[in-house]
């Protein structure tokens, strides 16, 4: 089995060429709206439609990384290489959507979020609320940042305190949080969720 490259990273191996998936924001971003939303994308990853394939395995692994795997795929049957690429494309797309740490789902005033909007408040909190640089910000996941931004609401908490104990005690940092959290109402996790499955029982995996 590969050892993964880093915690975040999803190893892709096939014919002895091994890239690392990164589940960055820059890459939540581009494939979202690839095929009009991840629902498409995903429709695309499981025809494994090529065009499709290539453009994630670049967006997430670079160019220069992926382009000695690519090349060797190019020679070698199709469905060796979609047996081989299917999971980890599924864990990478899975990677690609934050959970909430209070399992936030709408806005402050109960509306869905688009991923796009979703992602382009993760990158205002990154560079905002957190103080890091853009390039940093594109290259993180957006779970890190969800992550790092709850952290940074509960040291505000416990420097300040909360107001938890006060009727509609919302504030600002909450309806920040709620917005960069919010979840497409299109998006469908447990058809997600069963597709992965699938994709592992069909490379003869068990673990499920």
């Amino acid at each position: 089995m590969t050892k993964q490259h880093a915690f975040r990273a999803i190893a892709l191996e096939y014919g002895g060429n091994t890239v690392f998936l990164l589940p960055s924001l820059r890459a939540a971003f581009f494939l979202e709206q690839l095929h009009g939303g991840f629902p498409g994308l995903l429709r695309k990853l499981a025809e494994f439609d090529t065009a499709t394939v290539w453009h994630v395995i670049k967006e997430a692994a670079g160019k220069d990384a992926s382009d000695t795997l690519l090349a060797y795929a190019a020679t070698r049957p199709l469905t060796a290489f979609s047996h081989a690429a299917t999971g980890p494309l599924f864990a990478l797309v899975a990677a690609l959507l934050p959970i909430a740490p209070k399992a936030t789902t709408t806005d402050s005033d109960g509306a869905s979020v688009p991923w796009a909007d979703a992602f382009t408040e993760l990158f205002k909190i990154a560079t905002g609320w957190l103080g890091w640089t853009p390039e940093t910000a594109w290259n993180a996941t957006p779970q890190e940042i969800t992550d790092a931004f709850d952290a940074h609401l509960n040291k505000l908490k416990a420097l300040h305190g909360a107001a938890d104990d006060e009727p509609d005690s919302t504030n600002a940092n909450q309806r920040a949080q709620n917005i960069a959290l919010g979840l497409d109402p299109e998006f469908d996790r447990a058809g997600l969720h069963a597709l992965k499955v699938k994709s592992k029982a069909r490379e003869g995996q068990v673990d499920l």
